[in-house]
């Protein structure tokens, strides 16, 4: 009887037990049947050229600079401009003292006049000399004529030979005056050549005096803005000393120098000539060394030819306007520039790209029914804060850019639209903010630094529909 109780009690026990899982598998069922599908936001893929932003460390310096160094030797007297300020061309900037230079100048005035009075005393002496020549040339003349005369008068024995030999000796006289008159002036003419190039080295002693003189007030010899002056009043300078001054740096253009490793070169190059990239624009954007983006575009220059033999880097020059002198020579600065474009490429998000562990990057995809597909992709770089995909999809996938999260592949969707990430909407380079290096990405080639903050890389209607997806959840 016993027995026949306790068999009871446990079949009773086993029917409850059946029971309740049964009841409890229909719940389960009917709250999986009441789950709806999750809603993921997606972004159409539109394929286009989108630029290669790269950025370079550069140096700023200036597009002329200026050592002024005295020409002459003495005293500053004065220091006529304050440290730091603009100054202009010509603009006096020491006064040395011009006491010893002026005292030169006044014994070059009175050498120059002793040397032109030397001329005028030549001058008169060649005339006198010219007016002697003259009247020996006459007398020589007429002794001449008598010997003629008296020499028919001496065939007919008119005269007699005494008279005529008197005659002849008279005309070899009036020659040998005649030479000795020439000679004469010749040496005046000698005299007057040697008195006018003393004229002429007195007059250059005057100019270099006065030259001098003139160097005591030390002149700027560019536009610009001054250094720290090396000396004050009462210091002793030299002729072409080996310390300036003062240096003048011209700030209202500059120069930025953009260090570029020669492999990276070679292997845009060879992109560009394979026809996996295009080339780019000449536009520089300049992020400074607090952070902030430097509000004008600069453009780029030229590409030195030769590679540095110690550090394997070309150098690229780009020259920026600075009418506010906020770029200082010395300066580090982080240079963006556009070397390459890449063509039929999509923009996506940050927050829509995974990496697996293996260093893969994929996305998930809505199939045309509306289920998760993965999908593994090609980067290279960012542009405005959006990975560029060059391979994996293909235009008109439909991306999911938020709410990846809470799904896994094959399962149904909801799908809603967000707008495309589009490189017309930032043709430049101009807007966007500064970026930190994320050391999850530093794989992925990258044409600039990446943000580590995943919201600040979407627009804002992006934001916007994040936000909306946070509240439902």
């Amino acid at each position: 009887m016993k027995l026949n109780l306790t068999a009871v009690l446990v079949i009773g026990l086993m029917t409850s037990m059946g029971v309740l899982t049964a009841c409890s598998q229909q719940d389960d069922t009917s709250v999986q049947q009441q789950m709806p599908n999750p809603t993921v936001d997606v972004q159409t893929i539109m394929l286009e050229t989108v630029p290669v932003i790269q950025s370079f460390a550069g140096r700023v310096a200036a597009i002329e600079t200026s050592e002024v160094r005295p020409q002459v030797t003495g005293i500053i007297d004065e220091v006529l401009f304050y440290e730091g300020s603009m100054v202009q061309a010509g603009q006096p900037l020491y006064r040395i003292n011009v006491d010893s230079y002026t005292s030169q100048v006044q014994a070059g005035e009175a050498a120059v006049q002793n040397a032109e009075a030397a001329v005028g005393n030549a001058e008169a002496t060649r005339a006198s000399a010219q007016a002697n020549l003259a009247a020996q040339e006459a007398n020589l003349a007429q002794a001449r004529a008598d010997v003629m005369r008296l020499e028919g008068l001496l065939e007919v024995e008119a005269i007699s030979r005494q008279a005529f030999d008197q005659a002849v000796t008279a005309m070899r006289t009036a020659e040998a005056n005649v030479l000795a008159a020439r000679a004469a002036v010749a040496q005046a003419d000698a005299n007057i050549h040697s008195a006018t190039a003393s004229v002429q080295s007195a007059r250059a002693n005057l100019n270099a005096s006065q030259l001098d003189a003139g160097r005591t007030i030390v002149k700027a010899p560019i536009s610009g803005v001054t250094s720290i002056s090396a000396v004050t009043a009462g210091a002793l300078v030299s002729a072409n000393q080996p310390t300036p001054l003062v240096t003048i740096n011209r700030l209202d253009e500059v120069y930025v120098d953009i260090s570029q490793s020669a492999t990276q070169m070679l292997r845009l190059r060879e992109q560009i000539e394979s026809g996996q990239v295009g080339q780019g624009g000449a536009e520089v954007q300049l992020v400074l060394e607090d952070g902030q983006t430097y509000p004008i575009l600069g453009q780029l220059l030229l590409a030195n030819a030769q590679v540095d033999a110690a550090t394997g880097n070309m150098t690229l020059r780009a020259v920026f306007p600075n009418p506010d002198g906020k770029l200082i020579p010395g300066m580090f600065v982080n240079a963006r520039l556009i070397q390459s474009v890449v063509h039929e490429a999509a923009l996506l998000p940050q927050s829509a790209i995974m990496r697996t562990p293996k260093g893969e990057t994929q996305v998930y995809i809505v199939n045309a029914d509306n289920k998760i597909e993965i999908r593994t992709v090609t980067t290279a770089g960012t542009y405005h804060g959006n990975w560029i995909v060059t391979g994996g999809i293909n235009s008109g996938d439909r991306v999911v850019i938020i709410g990846g999260s809470k799904v896994k592949p094959d399962q149904e969707v909801n799908v809603r639209e967000l707008p495309a990430a589009s490189s017309e909407a930032n043709a430049d380079i101009s807007t966007p903010p500064p970026s930190k290096p994320s050391a999850v990405n530093s794989n992925i080639p990258m044409a600039r630094p990446q943000s580590d903050t995943t919201v600040a890389n979407l627009s804002a209607e992006e934001q916007a529909a994040m936000k909306a997806a946070d509240e439902t959840k």
